[in-house]
């Protein structure tokens, strides 16, 4: 039965609702083999933003928008267009309206009378058809880009295709599942790409689980990146009891978050940060997970709340009316007060739910995690 109690992480049901028929993928190999293509028809180049020419298309000179250079002539993406945009000083939503004649004699006055003459870097790509070429990204000269082709082939080198190794497409309430386009958590577009794994396999098994009763949890991660600005590098891992049809994770636990912003380093701070937490994470067995929350579970919190945190974390940690939320969830869930590390973590995951905007939710999310590494 649905536990409508559980604390829950939409993402993975974010991505699932929003995705189109052809950004998903039923295994990682398929997922690889559209990122490769895509990598080997793309170029990134440097320009002077001098040289940055806008034209209206002439085959829709009403609505169509060229980028016009030395090397031939481009379409921006809906994405890069509002990029191209920021870059000229010009609202996106407004250019979107006027006629492309408008629209271009507003980006080139921009471009060239608006800002200081100075390097933009360019994401180009042919289309699949060969038939014309689009700017993916306009971005600063020293972008970092960490190319999703090099991240899937990783994710493959340690878990295979993503349907029968250990961490896989998650089923449906703890059961396997036939994976289809219609169930998969495998997702890329020519903007960005998200995966998640599970191992609904080995479980930990944790006493205490809830209500005095023992259960079990599964482990899984995210994985999401962005070629061209739309989103940073990360990862995500967390405990879970179950995946419902709809790709929400139940009754999450000890959430933890990794981000890498795409600056210059950010290519090799994947091969030598986020890739082996990954490792680490697959590798380990259920042991140390189980040992951690007996430990969590076991470590009393021995003074008030309030002063535990401040001690702990500092001052602003936890806000006074976060702090309210965080016990009224934990004693809606549990029927008790917060005793132990564990329900402390328990308690602001629970809470998280309740926070609408995403960025602040993955904040007090991962405030979670930081309360289970005191026992690590």
């Amino acid at each position: 039965m649905l536990d409508v109690q559980s604390s829950t992480i939409m993402t993975a049901s974010n991505q699932w609702a929003r995705r189109p028929d052809d950004e998903r993928f039923t295994n990682l190999h398929s997922m690889y083999d559209m990122m490769l293509g895509v990598e080997a028809r793309s170029r990134a180049r440097v320009v002077s933003s001098r040289d940055v020419q806008f034209a209206p298309n002439e085959a829709d000179p009403m609505n169509g928008l060229q980028i016009v250079g030395g090397r031939g002539v481009a379409e921006p993406t809906n994405w890069s267009f509002g990029q191209l945009a920021s870059l000229a000083g010009a609202p996106a939503g407004y250019l979107r309206k006027l006629p492309a004649a408008i629209a271009a004699d507003a980006l080139n006055y921009g471009f060239r009378y608006g800002r200081a003459a100075q390097d933009t870097g360019l994401l180009v790509t042919k289309n699949a058809d060969d038939n014309g070429v689009m700017v993916r990204a306009a971005t600063g000269p020293n972008y970092g880009r960490v190319w999703n082709m090099d991240i899937v082939a990783d994710l493959i080198r340690r878990f295979g295709n993503g349907i029968d190794g250990e961490f896989t497409v998650p089923g449906e309430f703890g059961k396997a599942i036939d994976v289809t386009k219609a169930n998969t958590t495998l997702y890329a577009s020519d903007r960005d790409m998200f995966v998640f794994l599970a191992n609904e396999k080995n479980r930990i098994e944790v006493p205490n689980r809830r209500d005095g009763q023992p259960g079990s949890l599964a482990r899984g991660f995210f994985v999401w990146n962005s070629e061209v600005g739309a989103a940073t590098l990360g990862i995500a891992t967390f405990l879970f009891d179950y995946v419902c049809c709809n790709r929400i994770v139940w009754g999450a636990q000890g959430y933890k978050e990794v981000r890498v912003r795409h600056t210059a380093s950010a290519p090799h701070r994947w091969i030598e940060e986020v890739m082996p937490v990954i490792e680490g994470y697959a590798e380990s067995s259920a042991l140390p997970v189980e040992n951690m929350v007996r430990e969590a579970q076991a470590a009393r919190i021995d003074r008030e709340l309030p002063d535990f945190l401040k001690n702990r974390f500092g001052k602003d940690f936890l806000n006074d009316s976060t702090l309210v939320g965080v016990k009224a969830a934990h004693e809606r869930e549990e029927g008790r007060p917060i005793e132990t590390l564990w329900d402390l973590s328990t308690g602001i995951t629970a809470y998280a739910k309740t926070i609408p905007h995403q960025d602040a939710r993955v904040d007090v999310e991962r405030k979670a995690g930081k309360v289970l590494d005191l026992v690590v």
